[in-house]
């Protein structure tokens, strides 16, 4: 329930949709029927008895027909209703600029209909409420100024927004308020299981994620894979919790695996680091010493630096030649082509089609 200190309810706002659902459910009359006596569309009808679309002048002339119930009565409904949601919004406070961080959301509002985070709502104002409840602020302008202010800090010249990046975080919280980890945070045992962690490798994308989830549970991390949102050019967010445990959530954003695996480690890395404090957010673009020891750690623990440089000292960057140097380093080719592409020893063209790409199931 939204409650409010003026004593404005939502719950307590009955749209006139649902008065239309009793009327047809004591009639026995579907929607159906009733679309064909009013020659408006079911679809129509739906999202009214929904509470997503209000009764128009003309839809309520057409139902006197239908049901001999007069017009007034379903205008006066609408335009009660009508005014209790303006009512709604000077009791909460929302204003025009909290309502413009919608257009913000966008992308986030969808998913959260999609994952039936949010009901199918259109008014605006509902959706504010509800929002407000997600993010447990008492205003959306207040979400710039929440925890994650260090990142924004770090990454002023991007096109971060911030707005789609909390909303990010707050879905890898989401997410992992799911899961239950029953084990405190054990860096030594996760050190312990990269060998582990490596082979999974060879897996398909979503087998290989549910290994993975298992694998950091027994070491008191949540793992999240998380669909990636334009405007939060994230590469993956730890966060400490309050009973020893660890979050850590990787992005969708990169597709190829090469990448996914080089920034899987360079998580790790930073877990194994001791980098996180409360919580880091790693962005791509983001380049410091802890940064780059974190890049060196997942280079090395991807391909043995001496092999690679024995590797790289032949010159011989044939698919047979890099199909051999992968088997004897037990991994995917597609690492070892990644990694001549990152160090420009071949074009990132040069085997495209031996590259491999995460499909995700969500």
């Amino acid at each position: 329930m939204v409650e409010n200190t003026t004593g404005y309810c939502l719950d307590l706002i009955i749209h006139p949709g649902e008065t239309l659902k009793e009327v047809l459910d004591d009639r026995g009359m579907s929607q159906k029927e009733l679309s064909i006596r009013t020659g408006f569309t079911e679809k129509h009808i739906s999202t009214v008895v929904k509470g997503k679309k209000g009764i128009s002048n003309s839809f309520a002339k057409a139902l006197e027909y239908a049901l001999g119930i007069d017009t007034s009565f379903w205008c006066n409904l609408q335009n009660e209703y009508n005014q209790e949601i303006i009512e709604l919004e000077q009791a909460n406070g929302i204003l025009d600029n909290e309502l413009s961080v919608l257009e913000n959301l966008k992308q986030i509002i969808n998913y959260f209909k999609e994952k039936n985070i949010l009901e199918d709502e259109d008014n605006r104002s509902v959706i504010v409420l509800k929002l407000r409840q997600i993010f447990n602020v008492s205003n959306l302008t207040f979400i710039p100024k929440l925890s994650m202010q260090g990142a924004f800090r770090a990454a002023e010249t991007t096109a971060i927004d911030p707005y789609v990046l909390c909303a990010w975080q707050r879905i890898c919280e989401m997410k992992s308020e799911d899961m239950i980890i029953d084990k405190a945070l054990n860096t030594k045992l996760l050190k312990s299981y990269i060998p582990q962690v490596k082979r999974l490798m060879f897996k398909d994308p979503n087998s290989m994620r549910n290994e993975l989830t298992e694998i950091f549970a027994e070491c008191g991390i949540s793992f999240n894979i998380v669909r990636h949102f334009k405007g939060a050019p994230v590469q993956g967010f730890i966060k400490r919790t309050e009973d020893g445990k660890m979050l850590l959530c990787m992005t969708l954003r990169q597709s190829f695996a090469d990448i996914f695996w080089f920034t899987l480690f360079h998580e790790i890395a930073h877990i194994l680091n001791g980098d996180v404090k409360s919580y880091l957010c790693d962005f791509d673009f983001t380049k410091d010493e802890v940064e780059k020891k974190a890049d060196d750690f997942a280079r090395d623990v991807l391909i043995n630096p001496i092999h690679m440089n024995n590797f790289i000292r032949k010159a011989d960057y044939s698919m047979d030649a890099i199909n051999n140097f992968a088997s004897q380093e037990g991994i995917p080719p597609y690492i070892v082509i990644g990694r001549l592409q990152k160090e420009k020893k071949i074009d990132y063209s040069t085997y495209a089609g031996a590259k491999v790409r995460y499909k995700w199931v969500q």
